[in-house]
């Protein structure tokens, strides 16, 4: 299951964390969100050790969404030691998520 962000953890565990950490912008009511949402916890499991993964809910953690510009979701921001290195708007397919990803592994 993919670890949640908020506001007062991102700093920790995203931008601290020396390594490659995956995080899903998103809000409960979006629908594209829904569909991307059993893939970034399947991708949890799978590299689980290998790259943190987790959702960050632009509701509840304002600040955070805010700073990043995250103007549509679902936004997925892959960053490598604290640093953004991709960024995908919208849903996409798991397979081009995971060759994505790989890039930073």
């Amino acid at each position: 299951m993919a670890m949640q962000f908020t506001d007062s953890n991102f700093e920790k565990e995203v931008l601290e964390y020396k390594g490659t950490v995956l995080v899903d912008f998103f809000a409960v009511w979006c629908g594209p969100c829904k569909m991307m949402s059993p893939i970034i916890d399947e991708l949890s499991t799978k590299y689980e050790g290998k790259v943190k993964i987790g959702k960050l809910n632009v509701d509840e953690e304002p600040s955070t969404a805010a700073k990043y510009g995250i103007m549509s979701i679902p936004t997925i921001m892959i960053f490598k030691d604290g640093k953004v290195v991709d960024k995908v708007v919208g849903a996409l397919p798991k397979q081009e998520l995971e060759n994505r990803l790989s890039k930073w592994m």
